[in-house]
């Protein structure tokens, strides 16, 4: 059974819903595989650290605290390239209060909904924006972001304990609230989401249920995903008998991108690769 002081993100529901084996292993049993991603390893874990590094530039920046030449710069695969795009197409139109690295949570059920944002900019009575910078090779298509537990957590989230930022802001309708998805390789395509009562209803009640019905269960195994092809990039993979071998890195970054099931596996890998910091 889930422990009552757990906490549900979008990182560990996506996870469920990608596969509940993976979700019991990684965060109910925390199981530490010793076993990579993708391969090549170090291309793949010199991706990961130049996200890393990206994502803190940001923070920085937005913090008023980068240096003119900031260290690593020229060192990291794209780095260089990405804090170029970011300094010359920054998402556009953002609201004055910013709150970059900043977390927010709220009760939903009989446990916690918490997510932790790479910037949420706000104009009192006004607009609510949140944004999140992604270093993925790809660009998704709009409806796969739409469709992705992180978009519906985030701005559920933001309308449901978003007021708690400042101390003089009144509660956040959804109609107040846009999502920008900011990509550092095609800066000049940010995808920008808005949101209505009809969404966050939705929302809301998906959430609950996802949520209750993870409290729920008791069997001693989670079921495995039915998609293999999610197995590739997954460390579990020997552990639960789909393959010893990593995913090859070029595959998930030139597989088309989009909605349907044949692309979902690659999209997933490449969008998540930095993760949410773990709660």
């Amino acid at each position: 059974m889930i422990a009552e002081d757990f906490q549900f993100s979008q990182g560990n529901l996506q996870d469920y819903v990608d596969c509940p084996r993976r979700f019991q292993l990684r965060y109910l049993l925390q199981v530490a595989w010793p076993a990579i991603a993708a391969e090549p390893a170090d291309e793949y874990e010199a991706q990961i650290l130049a996200g890393q590094a990206f994502h803190r530039l940001v923070h920085q920046h937005l913090l008023g605290i980068v240096a003119a030449d900031p260290i690593g710069l020229t060192e990291m695969p794209f780095l260089e390239e990405w804090w170029r795009a970011y300094l010359d197409h920054p998402p556009a139109d953002l609201p004055p209060l910013r709150f970059p690295e900043v977390t927010l949570s709220a009760p939903l059920g009989s446990h916690r909904l918490v997510a932790r944002y790479d910037l949420i900019a706000l104009e009192p009575a006004g607009r609510a924006v949140i944004v999140d910078w992604k270093t993925s090779a790809k660009r998704p298509t709009t409806e796969w972001l739409v469709g992705r537990l992180q978009t519906r957590v985030y701005r559920y989230l933001l309308v449901r304990a978003g007021a708690s930022l400042w101390p003089a802001a009144s509660p956040i309708r959804p109609e107040q609230v846009e999502m920008i998805y900011w990509f550092a390789n095609f800066p000049d395509e940010p995808e920008r989401l808005r949101y209505d009562a009809v969404q966050y209803a939705a929302d809301g009640e998906l959430l609950a249920e996802l949520m209750a019905e993870i409290a729920r269960r008791d069997d001693p195994v989670f079921p495995l995903t039915t998609d293999v092809r999610r197995c590739l990039f997954c460390v579990y993979r020997s552990l639960c008998g789909r393959g010893a071998a990593a995913g090859d890195l070029a595959a998930a970054e030139d597989a088309p991108a989009g909605p349907d099931e044949a692309a979902d596996w690659a999209d997933r890998f490449d969008f998540e690769q930095i993760a949410e910091i773990a709660f």
